[in-house]
């Protein structure tokens, strides 16, 4: 849409001069002007030169306002306002240079062998085919090259980057001494110029150089294509998900990369081979066209020469390490082609080229020497990321084992008895392998705060939301939960909490099964399915709560009715309770405001909330004077009046207080 109006841009004045061009190329009857014809070409010209000016002005990036506002700015404005979106767009423009690199090889299947005629012909259909896909990435890629053009290049890498603030005509001169030469390279056309018309219209010798030329402009543009690959994936490593830093990720790429190059390779195999069938071709016939568009009859002196079979005692042409592609250069089945040669890449790079027989030809032997070493360094990139895997696993059970002989160490300082050493150890194993050796607690303590009160609230928002007094209440006050919650595991069959004993947490579920009994439960129920469970979202708890609200000044916390026992591995959140005690008479207004019968319990804490607000402003204020005018006597002065003055305050509060309920008394009695 940018694209289309920037070109209307470009158009308008030579639309507006070509319209009065016609405007005045008719003159009315009887009048003749010469000098409007001059006119107009002066116009047209001037005109002409410029859409041109602005064409060539197009790497300083001078644009009117409006438009620029209009168009890639608002993509802009998008991208960064959300930065999951511009985490999206990074994977999609890996996946296209991707497949742009997978779709290059297509055009060395596009010649096949006529063996009847002794020529070279073409598979239309897959030429078509080839030139079509290559021109749609060319065009998504002309598009990436504009947008980072215009936006800045390291913005479209990461959000919120310093160099997006720059001008635009600082990120166009950054990006044209980093990529751009490497992505002109890449995008230019050569390959359908070469296939549609350069290889069709040549005989000869000079049909022999254009499939060469159709050789190495592939490989000058996979090159660039290649190491942008590399840099792309270099720069978003860290912001997508697109290499996960896991074995099976890690597997998974390099597997891919042996496909790719088995691909790659086995397709400039296919062209060599024909290349190397043309030659032969040519020693034997050496007006010979070569070309199927301008061969009538074949030649039969290069029948047994070029069969690449020797019949009796006649000598023929050494094909090397092409001998094998023979027999599929003549096929127009394209999936048979496509997987042989994928099948002899894949074979070749796995053995790195050992089994490679190769003639004295300059250009087979450096294509072998290619194939080793790009056998060579995707096993040592395989092996590579074994051994890396293998070190972090190895080092992960060095540190289980040291912790383990702690515990050992520990247990027997102790002289704990040999059934609670058993169940220590199955809870360290069991932690062990639920966590990878990962310390969940520490993790979420080393963490910022909102990032961590925010984990804590995505994993406990739906147990938080079943508690009936956490409902429609302040973020703050969530917030401030989240902030106390502390990340438990139980095994299977652990005691959580036993009836009788004091309740001294809140147990919020994240995953698992909790049972829940009592002791006047029958021993049917007890030992059947009729069992109360807690499951993901469940929370118990909420009589510790109630004393926290009702109770604000006791110090001993309500005895549990109820027995929880973990039925499954049980992941929890728990709020302890002086932490919630600490929540409550912090946000002590909230309860009292959707509680009425809240209100007279709270009032002495809203007097003492007063008390210690008055004396933090008194202080205060005596601090500000002090520094001020330096007089200490009326400093001592003031902090002697107040706590009378507080008091009386506080008198004059619970006075009102007292009318006002003894007023709503009155008036209830009149009705």
């Amino acid at each position: 849409m940018y694209l289309s109006v920037y070109l209307l841009h470009l158009l308008c004045p030579l639309s507006r001069a070509t319209d009065g061009f016609h405007q005045k190329e008719h003159p009315s009857a009887g009048e003749t002007h010469p000098r409007y014809s001059l006119r107009s070409i002066r116009s047209v010209s001037a005109s002409f030169s410029s859409s041109f000016d602005r064409l060539t002005s197009f790497g300083n990036i001078y644009f009117e306002q409006e438009i620029r506002s209009q168009g890639l700015g608002y993509i802009k404005s998008i991208f960064d306002k959300n930065p999951l979106l511009l985490h999206l767009w990074n994977e999609i423009l890996v996946m296209l240079c991707v497949i742009a690199t997978s779709l290059d090889p297509l055009f060395c299947y596009i010649l096949v062998v006529d063996e009847d005629k002794r020529c070279v012909g073409f598979d239309k259909k897959l030429r078509k085919v080839a030139v079509i896909l290559r021109s749609i990435t060319d065009l998504l890629y002309i598009i990436l090259i504009v947008c980072h053009f215009h936006l800045g290049y390291s913005s479209f890498y990461k959000a919120n980057s310093d160099d997006a603030d720059d001008g635009v005509c600082t990120r166009a001169w950054r990006f044209l001494l980093s990529y751009f030469t490497v992505d002109v390279l890449a995008v230019l056309p050569l390959p359908q110029v070469v296939s549609l018309i350069l290889i069709p219209s040549l005989k000869g010798y000079g049909f022999i150089y254009a499939v060469r030329s159709l050789k190495y402009i592939l490989v000058v543009q996979y090159l660039p294509r290649v190491f942008r690959i590399y840099s792309f994936l270099k720069k978003v490593r860290w912001s997508s998900n697109i290499l996960p830093e896991t074995a099976g990720a890690k597997a998974a790429f390099n597997l891919f990369l042996y496909m790719l190059a088995s691909h790659v390779i086995g397709a400039f195999w296919y062209l060599f081979t024909i290349e190397r069938k043309t030659v032969c071709w040519e020693e034997r016939c050496v007006h010979c066209p070569l070309n199927c568009n301008y061969v009538t009859n074949g030649n039969s002196s290069a029948d047994s020469f070029c069969s690449g079979k020797a019949g009796n005692g006649s000598q023929t042409f050494d094909f090397g390490m092409f001998e094998a592609g023979l027999r599929i250069v003549e096929s127009r089945n394209f999936m048979r082609k496509l997987s042989f040669c994928y099948w002899w890449g894949l074979q070749k790079l796995s053995s790195l080229g050992q089994d490679l027989k190769t003639s004295d030809h300059l250009w087979e032997i450096y294509f072998a020497v290619t194939i080793t070493i790009s056998g060579l360094i995707l096993f040592a990139l395989l092996v590579g990321n074994l051994q890396t895997y293998l070190q972090s696993t190895i080092a992960r059970l060095e540190e289980m084992r040291l912790k383990g002989q702690d515990i050992e160490l520990w247990m027997a300082f102790h002289s704990l008895p040999r059934k609670l050493k058993k169940r220590i150890k199955k809870y360290e194993r069991y932690k062990w392998r639920e966590t990878k050796g990962v310390d969940v607690e520490l993790l979420l303590h080393n963490l910022p705060r909102d990032l961590r009160r925010d984990t804590k609230r995505h994993l406990c928002s739906t147990p938080l939301k079943s508690v009936p007094k956490f409902q429609n209440m302040d973020d703050k006050l969530l917030n401030a939960i989240c902030d106390c919650l502390r990340p438990v595991l139980y095994i299977e069959r652990s005691l959580i909490i036993q009836e009788g004993e004091p309740l001294d947490e809140m147990v919020f579920i994240i995953r698992g099964q909790v049972r829940i009994y009592s002791k006047s439960d029958n021993g049917i129920a007890a030992s059947s399915s009729l069992f109360n469970c807690l499951n993901k979202g469940d929370f118990y708890g909420e009589a510790l709560l109630e004393w926290a609200l009702h109770h604000p000044t006791s110090t001993t916390v309500p005895i549990s009715t109820k027995t929880l026992r973990a039925h499954s591995k049980v992941e929890a959140f728990i709020l302890i309770a002086n932490d919630l005690k600490t929540v409550v008479s912090k946000f002590w207004w909230l309860f009292s405001r959707n509680s009425p019968s809240l209100k007279a319990i709270w009032e002495p804490w809203a007097a003492l909330a007063l008390q210690v607000a008055w004396r933090r402003y008194h202080k205060n204020k005596g601090e500000k004077n002090k520094s001020r005018l330096g007089i200490e006597g009326r400093i001592n002065t003031q902090k002697s009046d107040a706590p009378f003055t507080a008091s009386t305050h506080i008198v004059r509060a619970l006075r009102a207080l007292k009318l006002k309920r003894k007023k709503s008394q009155a008036e209830s009695s009149r009705v």
